[in-house]
C-alpha cells in the first residue's frame, strides 16, 4: 500500500473517530498502550481580514501517564457537517474531505512545526499562519488540524492497523470580516403536554440561512402550577450550540420533574435575534396512576349503572304493587 493512500485512510478514520467533539470539548486525551496524546483547546474561533495574516496556535501534549515519546504529525484538512438522516439534522456526521467555498481556508494555512517529538509530561505549541487573500468574500471558513502519530516515525507498513494510530482533530471556526449575512429560522419548538414518566424533553430545530456561524440559545424553565419557585432552569447558564452556515440543527433540552403533578413549562429558542417561546401546562401521570384512574372511572360507571338498574327494578316493582292494589 502506498504511503499517500495510508495517509488518506488515516485522515478519514481519525476525523470520523473525532467527530464533532471539538465543538463541545475544551481538551481531551487519547491513550494507546503506553502512548498518549492530548490537545488543548479542541477548537477555536478566529477573526480574519482580507489581505492580512493571522498567527495562531494550539497545544499538543504527551501526558505524564505515557511511557513513550510522542512522534506527532499535523496536517490541515477541510471541515464541515454533513447530514446522515435525510436532511433533518446536519450534525449527525461530518465531511473532512470535500472542498467547498466554506473551507477554502485550508489553502491559506501554513504550519510552522508540523512534525516533532514530545517526551512524556511534555508539550509543544503548534503554531500556524493564515494568509488571507485579497477580495475573498466575507463569511465563515472552517478547517481541521489533524494531529496524529507520525506513521513514518513509528514505522507503519502494511502489517500495521490504522486503528492503532492515535489521532485527534483541532477545529478552526473562522470569520472573514466584511458584509456577512446573519439570518436564521426556528423550524420547530415543542414539548408534550402529557407525560407518563417524569422526564420532560423539549425539542427544537433551527436553521442558519446566513454565511457565518452563530450560537443558537436554548432555555427551559419549569414551575409547579400556582408557584413561581422554579423546578429547573438554565436561564443563568444558557445552553448553546454552534450552527454553521446553510445547516440546520436539532436540539434536545431535558428536565426531570416530580413523579406526579401539574406544572408550567416554558421553552425559549433564539438564533440571530429571532426568538420562539412555547409555554403551556404539563401533566405528569405515571402509568400506574393512569391505570388506577381508569379503574376508578370504570368502577364508578359500573356503580352508576347498577344504581340505575336497581332504581329501575324498584320503580317497576312499586308500579306493579300499585296496579295490583
Amino acid at each position: 500500500m502506498k504511503k499517500n493512500n495510508i495517509r488518506t485512510m488515516l485522515s478519514a478514520i481519525a476525523l470520523i473517530v473525532c467527530g464533532i467533539v471539538g465543538v463541545i470539548a475544551n481538551n481531551i486525551t487519547v491513550y494507546a498502550a503506553g502512548r498518549a496524546i492530548a490537545l488543548s483547546p479542541m477548537s477555536q474561533r478566529i477573526i480574519l481580514a482580507p489581505g492580512e495574516t493571522y498567527t495562531g496556535g494550539f497545544t499538543v501534549a504527551n501526558p505524564a501517564s505515557a511511557t513513550e515519546d510522542l512522534r506527532y504529525l499535523v496536517e490541515v484538512v477541510p471541515f464541515y457537517p454533513v447530514s446522515r438522516n435525510e436532511g433533518r439534522d446536519d450534525y449527525g456526521d461530518a465531511d473532512y474531505t470535500t472542498k467547498s467555498s466554506y473551507n477554502s481556508i485550508v489553502d491559506w494555512i501554513t504550519i510552522d512545526n508540523p512534525i516533532g517529538i514530545i517526551q512524556p509530561d511534555g508539550n509543544v505549541t503548534v503554531t500556524f499562519e493564515v494568509t488571507v487573500p485579497e477580495n475573498v468574500p466575507a463569511g465563515g471558513q472552517y478547517a481541521a488540524f489533524l494531529v496524529r502519530e507520525n506513521p513514518e516515525a513509528i514505522g507503519i507498513d502494511d502489517s500495521v492497523s490504522v486503528n492503532e494510530i492515535m489521532q485527534m482533530a483541532h477545529i478552526i471556526y473562522a470569520e472573514v470580516t466584511g458584509e456577512t449575512v446573519r439570518e436564521g429560522k426556528i423550524l420547530d419548538n415543542s414539548f408534550p403536554s402529557f407525560l407518563l414518566d417524569n422526564t420532560l424533553n423539549a425539542t427544537s430545530m433551527v436553521r442558519n440561512d446566513g454565511n457565518i456561524h452563530t450560537d443558537a440559545e436554548y432555555i427551559l424553565q419549569v414551575w409547579p402550577l400556582g408557584s413561581d419557585e422554579e423546578i429547573c432552569t438554565n436561564e443563568e447558564n444558557l445552553d448553546t450550540e454552534l450552527v454553521l452556515p446553510n445547516t440546520q440543527r436539532y436540539h434536545l433540552e431535558t428536565c426531570q420533574l416530580p413523579s406526579v403533578g401539574i406544572f408550567r413549562a416554558k421553552h425559549t429558542v433564539k438564533i440571530f435575534g429571532e426568538e420562539s417561546v412555547v409555554e403551556k401546562m404539563v401533566i405528569v401521570c405515571p402509568i400506574w396512576l393512569l391505570f388506577l384512574i381508569i379503574f376508578i372511572i370504570i368502577a364508578l360507571i359500573i356503580w352508576i349503572v347498577m344504581k340505575v338498574r336497581s332504581r329501575g327494578k324498584k320503580s317497576r316493582k312499586e308500579s306493579r304493587q300499585s296496579t295490583g292494589a
